[in-house]
This record gives structure tokens, C-alpha cells and sequence, in this order.
């Protein structure tokens, strides 16, 4: 226009112009590869010509470009990031590092190996990194995750909600729970099947039993359930099918107790060491055989078992039952041992620990488990005795742990009465006043000496035992030993022929004990000495011993390997 000025014209002109902008194409033929500008291609006819040699290799996300008219059509709203993470496409994929370029398969394997805290770090590298971690949370399985007092349950949520395949959750929760955590991780990890709560030291669990009973009701594909500081309960109500494995500590006042899952095959509770426990464990035990007919694996902890309770576990019908730990139950006698064994043929694992058995009740046992039992823990069973423990050994082949810490104690280290540590109370004043006693009044301590020949024995546990005077082992397989607390164990009443000892725990031992385990297991010389060959002088005049050297010696593999000796380590702390 005529009065117009040019700035005004040009934008006039312009304006019809303005829309969408167009994506900037190749400046390269697509079909030779060669120039656009000034070209004409030769293969107009629709023939594809193969590349150049000198053709480099694109990064995935420009393979678009090269896609047949047919395959554009069969995608038509496929974006560019669908098209990446395609199988086919993702292992061309590169990313900067250090300046470089690197796979983005190799840079997500490294991606794996690093903590949660770690790749949230990763990702703010740039949008490249950011990418991989996304696809290292996507396809994670499995989690461990420490959530700090000052993390909220918002921080867990962020976290879980990245990872939607996962299938095995473990949190370590330093602050208080509550059920607002079950609701996270159900509704972040539809596919879980195995969950873990780790308790801190100072955090309060208080999630209730209805709770838990909706969260394992809900989650149809969870197998794996193991839950600390369960003392908020108050009662327990589990239903479901595919739960196979469940652990609950520090249960206290469990008014009832349901657990009906048919294809539950371990359980442990642990109950806490409170006196005014009020769970009544003689209706547990006898549902648990309807409820629970695979069980293999049972392990209670309470001072409130008793023969009672045994007696109604022995009556269901739990003829799977591989291992069975029942601790802490002072009263539990050997009655109880008579029903176990009556009622169960194959049990492998047996643990009375803190019972009130004696060596009857280890005969009993050995009788009727001398072809499956493996291991047999008897801990802080006082009425044992070491006769009991070598009648175990000898009865049970197949025997490879042994655990009998702090049941052959003497009469000075366990709890005395008043009158026996010469304390005389008068009733009217309701004091105590020290007598002094006669040396012929205070009883004196009955030493005993444990013999064990056995070819299958792999750990032996004596912690704990002071009226043990002598010890002589011959365990060829034996690879732990613990003495600790063993302190009247007399050094020259100890005798250990065990070639492949690894570890010796002796905390709390004579120096002079010490002294002899390091001599015994420590010095190869002297076990090998007698294997040395003897050689004449050039003289002739006497014959002396030739040095091992077993590199240069041309001797078998045999006798190598009989000179080859494992080496032992002795804990004193």
C-alpha cells in the first residue's frame, strides 16, 4: 500500500503466514542420503538404495524419519517418546557421561546398583539420567527403605508410586506407624508379595489387628509377611490364600487369634517378656491345625507356654511339621516331650530352649528322631546334664548343631536364696542381717566333662557353661566352636581334634584358656611335623628334617592336600 511504511507492509504481508511451526526435517535425501539442495535423487522410481558406507549410525530417536509410509500409517498417534521406549529402539539409545556417550542399557545397569537416596540424586544430572532412573524404578522388583524420623509418610508414597512392578517391599521405620502406611504401600504396589516392617529403637507401632487383617485381605498376590512391635494388635484376624510365610514380634494381650490360611507354611510369633500377658495359647495352638494344615515351620517365644499348650499342639493334625521351636517355656517339662514325640515322626529342627527338660526328655528325643533330626538347640535348660548331651550325639547321626549355652552352669553362678548366701531375715523388723557361715555349709560345685565323637557336627554351642570342667572333641566336619563364659574349663582338660575349625569364640575365658585354644588350633607345625620327610647330612653324620616346601616339592595331590590345613580364627571379644 502506498503510504504504508515498510515495517508495517512487512508485517501485513506476514501475518497470513502465522500458524503451527513445522518440525525442521533432514537436509539429507532420505532415499541416497546425499544433499537436498540442488539434488535429484536417483531412485525416483521407489527403489530404497542401500546407505553410503560412510553413513553414521543415529541416535534411536531420529529412526522416525526412516519409517515406510505403511508403518506411519499402521501408528498414526505413536509420539516420539512411545517410540523410545520400545524394545527395539531403546538399545540404540545413548546418553552424555563424562563428556562421552554410553548405552543407555549399560548406564542403567550401573543405575541398579545404588540406593534409593542415591538415584534421586541421579536424577536432577539431566534429562538423559532422568530417564534412566525413571525406567531402573519402573522395572525394580525389589526395595529396601529407610525412612528417617524426619521423612513423612508422603516421602514413601513418592517412592513406592515410581516403582509399579514391585514385588518385595522391606522398610526400615525409624518414627511411629500407623495404618496410613498399610493404605500407601496397598495402594502403590498392586502386585507385593513379600512386605517387611522393621521397627527402630524409639518408633511405636499402632497398627491394630483389624488393620492388618483388611491389608493381607486386600492383597490378593502378598506371600511374605513380617511385621515388628506388633504390641497395638489386640487381636489377630488373618484370612487369606496365597499367604505362605508370616512373622509377628512383640505381640502382647492378643484377646484373639485367627489365622486361617491353608497354605501358611511358617510361622513365628514372639511374644514380649511380660508377666500379665493374657493370650490364652492353649486355644491358639489347638486352631492352628484346622486353620493351617501345611504348616512346616512354627516357632513361638513366651514365657507363658507350658505342657498345656503342647499337649493341644501335639493333637492337631500337623503331620508336615518339619521344625519346631517352642522357647522360653519354663514350664514345659518333659510330659510335653512325650506328646511331641508320640504325635510327630519327622521333625528336623526341635528347639526347647528355656524349658525345664532333663536328660530324659533328650533320650526321648533321640529315640524317636535319631534318622531326621539335624539340629537340636537346648539352651538355658538347667535339669540337662553333659551325660544328656553325649547321649544326644551319639544317638543322632545325622546331627550337625548343637546348642546347649548356659545349661550346665554351677551351683555358685545360678540365683541363690537368702539363706543359702547367709542372709537371716527377722520377721519383726522385716531386715536382713548377714551370719557368718561355716566353710562346711556352702555347697561345693559339681564340675562335669562333655566327650563328643561325632562325623557330622558343624557348630557346637557351650556359651554359658561354668560346670564344665573338661571338653575333648573329635569332630572332623566341625567349623564353629563357642566357648564363651566357659570359665572353669581347665586348659590342660582340652583337647580339640577338629581339622577344619574356622572360628572359636572364647569371650570371657581364662587367659590361660586362650592360651591352649591358640595352641591347638593355631600351630601347624606341630600337626604336620611327624608328616615330614627326614634327609642324611652331606656328611652323613645324622639325619634332620626337611623344610615343607610344598610349591617345590614333587610329591602328589594326596599328600598336599593332607598337609593343607584351614585357617582358624579366635574371637575374644
Amino acid at each position: 500500500m502506498v503510504g504504508e511504511s515498510p515495517a508495517v507492509a512487512t508485517a501485513s504481508s506476514a501475518a497470513p503466514k502465522r500458524g503451527a511451526l513445522k518440525k525442521r526435517g533432514s537436509y539429507n535425501c532420505g532415499r541416497c542420503g546425499l544433499p537436498k539442495k540442488g539434488h535429484i535423487c536417483p531412485s525416483g522410481n521407489g527403489d530404497i538404495l542401500p546407505p553410503r558406507s560412510d553413513h553414521r549410525l543415529r541416535r534411536a530417536l531420529s529412526f522416525e524419519e526412516d519409517r515406510t509410509p505403511s508403518a506411519v500409517a499402521a501408528a498414526p498417534g505413536m509420539e516420539e517418546e512411545e517410540v523410545a521406549e520400545t524394545p527395539a529402539a531403546a538399545d540404540y539409545e545413548e546418553v552424555e557421561v563424562g563428556g562421552g556417550v554410553l548405552p543407555v542399557s549399560c548406564l542403567v545397569e550401573v543405575l541398579r546398583r545404588l540406593s534409593p537416596k542415591e538415584l534421586m540424586g541421579a536424577a536432577v544430572v539431566c534429562r538423559g539420567w532422568r530417564e534412566c532412573v525413571k525406567r531402573v524404578w519402573r522395572s525394580a522388583e525389589e526395595l529396601r527403605l529407610r525412612v528417617s524420623p524426619r521423612s513423612q509418610i508422603g516421602f514413601v508414597g513418592s517412592v513406592l508410586h515410581k516403582c509399579a512392578g514391585l514385588a518385595r517391599l522391606t522398610l526400615r521405620i525409624e518414627s511411629d506407624v500407623d495404618a496410613t502406611l498399610l493404605a500407601c504401600v496397598a495402594f502403590s504396589c498392586p502386585s507385593l508379595e513379600a512386605f517387611e516392617i522393621n521397627i527402630g529403637d524409639n518408633a511405636v507401632n499402632r497398627i491394630t489387628g483389624d488393620e492388618l487383617g483388611r491389608f493381607v485381605a486386600e492383597k490378593r498376590c502378598l506371600s511374605v509377611l513380617k511385621v515388628e512391635g506388633c504390641t497395638s494388635l489386640g487381636l489377630l484376624n488373618l484370612h487369606s490364600s496365597s499367604l505362605s510365610t508370616l512373622w509377628l514380634s512383640d505381640l502382647y494381650c492378643i484377646s484373639k487369634m485367627v489365622i486361617s490360611c491353608p497354605n501358611l507354611k511358617e510361622l513365628s510369633l514372639d511374644f514380649t517378656r511380660q508377666e500379665n500377658d493374657s493370650t490364652d495359647l492353649v486355644t491358639m495352638m489347638d486352631s492352628l491345625g484346622r486353620t493351617c494344615p501345611r504348616l512346616r515351620n512354627m516357632h513361638i517365644a513366651s514365657i507363658q507356654l507350658c505342657n498345656d499348650a503342647v499337649l493341644a499342639l501335639a493333637s492337631t493334625n500337623l503331620r508336615g511339621l518339619r521344625m519346631l521351636s517352642l522357647v522360653l517355656g519354663s514350664k514345659i517339662t518333659d510330659a510335653a516331650v512325650a506328646a511331641i514325640v508320640s504325635n510327630y515322626s519327622s521333625l528336623e529342627l526341635i528347639d526347647l530352649s528355656g524349658s525345664s527338660i532333663s536328660d530324659s526328655g533328650i533320650g526321648m528325643i533321640c529315640n524317636a528322631f535319631s534318622q531326621t533330626l539335624s539340629r537340636l538347640l537346648l539352651a538355658l535348660c538347667p535339669n540337662i546334664t553333659s551325660s544328656g548331651i553325649q547321649f544326644a550325639t551319639a544317638q543322632l547321626p545325622l546331627l550337625q548343631l548343637i546348642d546347649c549355652g548356659m545349661s550346665m552352669r554351677a551351683i555358685n553362678s545360678q540365683n541363690e536364696s537368702p539363706e543359702e548366701n547367709g542372709l537371716i531375715g527377722n520377721e519383726g523388723s522385716g531386715e536382713l542381717r548377714r551370719c557368718q557361715k561355716s566353710p562346711t555349709s556352702k555347697p561345693q560345685p559339681i564340675y562335669q566333662k562333655l566327650i563328643i565323637k561325632h562325623g557330622c557336627l558343624r557348630r557346637i554351642s557351650l556359651w554359658g557353661c561354668s560346670d564344665l570342667d573338661a571338653l575333648y572333641l573329635n569332630c572332623p566336619e566341625l567349623n564353629d566352636l563357642n566357648l564363651n563364659s566357659c570359665a572353669n574349663l581347665h586348659p590342660e582338660r582340652l583337647l580339640l581334634q577338629c581339622p577344619k575349625l574356622e572360628h572359636v569364640h572364647a569371650s570371657g575365658c581364662q587367659d590361660m584358656l586362650t592360651g591352649a585354644i591358640r595352641n591347638q588350633v593355631l600351630n601347624e607345625f606341630a600337626v604336620v611335623q611327624n608328616h615330614l620327610p627326614c634327609k642324611r647330612l652331606a656328611d652323613g653324620s645324622k639325619r634332620v628334617q626337611v623344610p615343607r616346601y610344598p610349591l617345590q616339592q614333587p610329591s602328589d595331590d594326596g599328600k598336599h592336600r593332607r598337609l593343607r590345613r584351614t585357617q582358624c580364627t579366635v574371637h575374644l571379644d
